[in-house]
């Protein structure tokens, strides 16, 4: 994405669908003198900024294509701090697609994803932590996460990134004052008292910023969780239970399932991305087998692993096989068909008794449970999204558990009596890493990556 800004980018910034409006958005210079080349009322040019004036649009042969309402919004009080015009047109497709040909017979370059908000980003107006938050609010399935981006996009965990950053900085001037008056010794006993004090401080209150903010990944992408077990112990009837509706095919027919069944349900407020899976056994049928194959690759990938064993049968070698394949992952064993004989025996295997669900689909029992364990395991019920202070993204969670890593060797140069100038590199690394959090700091790359997963017209 390395476009000039001198150019005047449009998007199309509703979804490109049968409905009552679309919007199509140009920002940059001159957007104004060529939304005005084509358009029927005021002269656009001359209208006060902020405004929206009733006329039509109309093509290179005069010819009117729809009826619009124009929003004019003049810099620098814009979303992308450029000469900003919104189109507000019928909303289908084709008057949409032929407003915004005309935009580009006009001098418009077609945007690339997310140019708006790079562009706001570039001229100052927002923060990477900000316009991280304007995808994730797009994005957003639940109202807890929509929360999660509001509180970001308000500013306050930006906030708390400078202020890191400004503590790192004044450690950094004291650093360089001992570095250049070391005949001084009551300057260095008082640097290093400071630079632990200062460095033990900032570690917990970053330590607690990344628990918070392992919690959003809960919150916007909700729990990947897997269904495993046999053919025919009833994966399909307790994915139809949750989801409240007969997404699964469910017979006495074992292997019925042959792929990936997929379903959201939301417990507290949280996403559960539910897949049952195909059964897992040994099969000459080859359709079958890839489904089998999946199975255990989505087992590995998965948030949470539900493990349904049939009351009734015993545990036979592949389950206790797959059993044995669960320590470390977070899973609940689920026994169901538990109105009939029980000829199941977990004795001895390496499961966690307290993980354990008895259920009985055909009698309803067991359901809520099940929702109650996962609450348990998840802590969801202590999840806050009130006033919160999080960063929501795979991104910046990284970078602060690489600057907790990096505080971490402070401490223990501190603690060997590390020289004071291998300490001030230590924490100007610190200080760098947190600047591309915010983007106070960034890679032209970096950027165009990361706005390769915005809307066109955003």
């Amino acid at each position: 994405m390395n476009n000039s800004f001198d150019d005047v980018i449009i998007g199309i910034s509703t979804a490109l669908a049968e409905g009552a409006i679309s919007i199509i958005r140009l920002s940059g210079k001159g957007c104004i003198e060529i939304a005005n080349k084509s358009f029927k009322g005021k002269n656009l040019t001359k209208v006060n900024s902020h405004t929206i004036n009733y006329g039509f649009i109309v093509d290179n042969n005069k010819e009117i294509i729809d009826e619009v309402l124009v929003s004019v919004f003049k810099a620098p009080k814009t979303y992308t701090t450029e000469d900003v015009v919104e189109i507000n047109c019928h909303g289908g497709i084709i008057t949409t697609n032929r407003i915004l040909e005309t935009m580009l017979n006009n001098g418009a370059r077609l945007a690339e994803p997310g140019e708006f908000t790079k562009r706001a980003f570039l001229n100052g107006r927002i923060d990477l932590v900000k316009s991280e938050a304007v995808m994730d609010l797009i994005e957003s399935k639940s109202d807890e996460a929509r929360k999660v981006a509001l509180s970001q996009l308000g500013g306050r965990t930006s906030s708390l990134i400078t202020t890191f950053r400004d503590t790192l900085k004044q450690l950094l001037s004291s650093i360089e004052v001992n570095i250049d008056y070391p005949e001084y010794y009551d300057i260095e006993v008082m640097t290093i008292e400071k630079i632990k004090e200062q460095v033990s401080k900032m570690k917990i209150e970053l330590e607690k910023l990344v628990k918070e903010s392992e919690n959003t990944t809960i919150i916007r992408d909700g729990i990947k969780t897997v269904i495993i077990g046999k053919p025919n112990v009833g994966k399909s009837s307790i994915l139809n239970k949750l989801l409240e509706k007969d997404k699964a095919i469910v017979t006495d027919i074992a292997g019925t399932t042959r792929d990936i069944v997929e379903g959201q349900i939301s417990i507290n407020g949280i996403l559960l991305n539910m897949i049952d899976t195909a059964g897992i056994r040994e099969t000459d049928d080859k359709i079958e087998a890839i489904g089998v194959e999946k199975s255990i690759k989505m087992m590995n990938e998965s948030d949470l692993v539900l493990f349904v064993l049939n009351n009734n049968e015993p545990i036979t070698d592949d389950i206790r096989t797959l059993l044995n394949q669960l320590n470390g992952k977070n899973y609940i064993i689920i026994i169901n068909k538990n109105d009939l004989e029980r000829k199941l025996n977990l004795d001895g295997m390496p499961v966690d008794k307290s993980s354990i669900i008895n259920m009985s689909i055909l009698n309803n029992e067991g359901i809520e449970e099940l929702k109650a364990k996962i609450v348990e395991l998840f802590n969801i019920s202590q999840i806050e999204t009130t006033d919160p202070t999080y960063l929501s993204n795979a991104r910046s969670i990284s970078i602060l558990e690489s600057c907790l890593e990096s505080i971490n060797e402070v401490e223990k140069g501190l603690g060997n009596n590390q020289p004071i100038d291998m300490i001030e590199l230590d924490i100007k690394h610190i200080w760098e890493k947190l600047g591309t959090i915010n983007g106070t700091t960034y890679e032209e790359e970096l950027l165009d990556e990361m706005f390769k997963r915005f809307c066109l017209g955003k």
